[in-house]
């Protein structure tokens, strides 16, 4: 059974980190390109800011997940709960808030480098 579980936490890392490792290939391509290729790829920013003659430019991903809930039945011993059959166990349905921020910094008017901030980038 642990070792059943080790390899489903394994494998669950594993495709965090294969969704992480695409991300950062996809945007690892701007670096080192022009600032108006970034924009005509990513379109317009949410956000930016210079300073220093340097510029940041932010992209935000924000999405809102439903997590189903569910009730408990006891066929067993009806009439225990709530209801008849129903024993008033279960979870209600949940939700989640994913965001993620992608910063692009812009020096010289090239794109040098980006940073990945939030509960969704990988």
């Amino acid at each position: 059974m642990r070792r059943a579980v080790l390899f489903l936490a394994i494998g669950l890392l594993a495709g965090c980190v294969d969704q992480l490792a695409v991300r950062q290939a996809r945007l690892s391509q701007f670096v080192g390109q022009p600032e108006p290729v970034l924009v005509q790829q990513m379109g317009v920013p949410n956000r930016t800011y210079e300073t220093g003659g340097v510029k940041y430019l932010a992209y935000v991903e924000h999405r809102v997940d439903l997590v189903p809930g569910f009730s408990s039945y006891n066929p067993l011993f009806p009439g225990w709960g709530f209801y008849p059959g129903w024993d008033g166990g279960g979870l209600p349905t949940q939700v989640i808030e994913l965001r993620c921020e992608t910063t692009f910094q812009v020096a010289d008017g090239t794109v040098k480098s980006f940073t990945l901030r939030g509960n969704a980038c990988g």
